[in-house]
């Protein structure tokens, strides 16, 4: 079976995993708090002092996220910049005696250890390290400098690797969260990107990750093992890989991979109009609407929006793209570390808020994070049919923490999201309305689409001419 993500985009952009996250994908994002602020359309950067705020040593680049992992990072699926959190330097009183072991523990290792010369830096990022592994929680991690970087490259919509969605699963291939490369977390392949290296080399679905270069991956994480797929263009990685129980090796050369987040065409004799999002950014929202408005405009009533494989990103551009076909009322909800609800609506000016345009959302389990968000949103309000098979199941929110000084930086799980009638799908994920998993029966098949054009009503016989503008 293939394997749902539980995180990131190449390998393949960061979750979101992550997504992204306020992942997806993906970068795999619900905002965080109250009201979201909008995300400035060009993709965010560790360096964005501007919209953050220096406290205690420690930059805040709030990235709220929701995604998965898409090779290597989780991908996003929804950020938001601009939060500003007040951090106190030194141990609070009231904590004092909880914290002596530990500065106990500090003192003696940077006085008294005799085993060598000891790297403050480096006791001090293995201190943050640990202190965040310890939540066993696969979407919330420690980032060196350049890890934090390349988690965040991802989210523009263009890195350097081979071009694959991966994710992790238990030894049964099933699903987990786990996030330690062993014998019951093994890293897996979600899909290989349409055109990408990987599909190139004959990557496939399922594929499981055991060795990278001939190197075993036990005891990396899924972050780190990404890092390991992705290099630089034009160089070549050896992944050993297990299909159907057998062994076998894909050398794969890497390249610089652009993902455009948007596709639209129109089938069935033009009748119908095919949009899929491959991810979550403010340039997707931006181009969907594009795309919906054009489809409505050439007349357009029956609609698709395809978000299979789509592992999520920025949570701002899941509710734009809600917007565009719900004129009002509740996304999705936030509920913080306290339990606070915080509601987000549709923006006015949706193109196909009209209830007489049919639409048919097309889902699967790389569907993730914002995809997610845009499908319980659409389909918890009747707005949209759901085709396919179920979802990823990523119901959380993470803020991405810049810390000062080249110190690299970590990811935070801060909420989770809700779909409008308040449900979590967190390691559940949503049941479409009209449940599709028969394999094509030769290439070029798509038995979830032609579901779909069945749902809006388009007769089978138009199903061949898909393409027609």
């Amino acid at each position: 079976m293939s394997p749902e993500p539980t995180a990131a985009h190449d390998e393949a952009a960061s979750s979101p995993g992550a997504p992204g996250t306020s992942q997806a994908p993906g970068i795999p994002d619900p905002t965080v708090g109250s009201s979201p602020p909008d995300v400035p359309a060009s993709a965010p950067t560790a360096a964005s002092g501007s919209t953050s705020g220096r406290r205690g040593g420690v930059l805040i680049v709030a990235l709220s996220l929701v995604a998965v992992l898409a090779g290597g990072a989780l991908f996003l699926s929804g950020w938001t910049l601009g939060h500003q959190a007040a951090l106190t330097p030194g141990t609070p009183t009231s904590e004092a005696e909880d914290f002596q072991a530990f500065w106990d523990t500090y003192r003696a290792v940077t006085e008294r250890y005799a085993g060598g010369s000891v790297d403050r830096r480096t006791i001090i990022e293995g201190a943050i390290k640990g202190m965040i592994s310890a939540l066993g929680d696969p979407y919330s991690m420690y980032l060196t400098p350049d890890e934090f970087k390349q988690s965040l490259s991802g989210i523009s919509g263009e890195f350097e690797g081979i071009g694959a969605t991966i994710g992790t699963v238990d030894a049964a291939g099933n699903t987990s969260s786990c996030s330690t490369i062993a014998v019951d977390c093994r890293l897996a392949v979600v899909a290989p990107m349409a055109g990408s290296p990987a599909e190139k080399a004959g990557l496939k679905p399922g594929d499981v990750i055991d060795k990278i270069d001939g190197v075993s991956l036990d005891g990396l994480t899924a972050d780190a093992a990404r890092g390991k797929i992705r290099g630089p263009k034009d160089t070549t990685v050896r992944l050993g890989i297990v299909r159907d129980g057998q062994p076998q090796e894909i050398e794969i050369v890497r390249a610089v991979i652009v993902t455009p987040e948007v596709e639209s065409k129109a089938l069935a004799d033009g009748t119908v109009g095919y949009m899929r999002m491959s991810g979550f950014s403010d340039h997707s929202a931006e181009a969907l609407h594009t795309a919906v408005t054009e489809n409505v405009q050439a007349g357009r009533t029956k609609l698709i929006l395809d978000l299979r494989g789509n592992p999520g990103g920025f949570v701002t551009a899941a509710r734009d793209v809600a917007s565009q076909f719900l004129a009002d009322g509740t996304v999705f909800w936030e509920e913080d570390a306290s339990g606070n609800l915080t509601e987000s609506q549709a923006k006015p000016g949706g193109a196909a808020t009209d209830p007489k345009l049919q639409l048919v959302v097309l889902v699967d389990g790389g569907s993730a994070s914002a995809s997610e968000i845009v499908a319980g949103a659409l389909q918890d309000r009747g707005r949209a049919k759901l085709v396919g098979t179920k979802t990823f199941g990523k119901g959380t929110v993470q803020q991405w923490t810049q810390l000062e000084g080249d110190n690299g930086g970590f990811r935070l799980t801060i909420a989770k999201w809700l779909t409008p009638d308040k449900t979590w799908v967190h390691g559940v994920g949503i049941t479409p309305d009209v449940v599709v998993d028969t394999a094509p029966a030769k290439p070029g098949d798509d038995p979830v689409l032609d579901a779909a054009l069945k749902e809006l009503g388009v007769p089978t016989t138009s199903f061949g001419l898909r393409i027609a503008a």
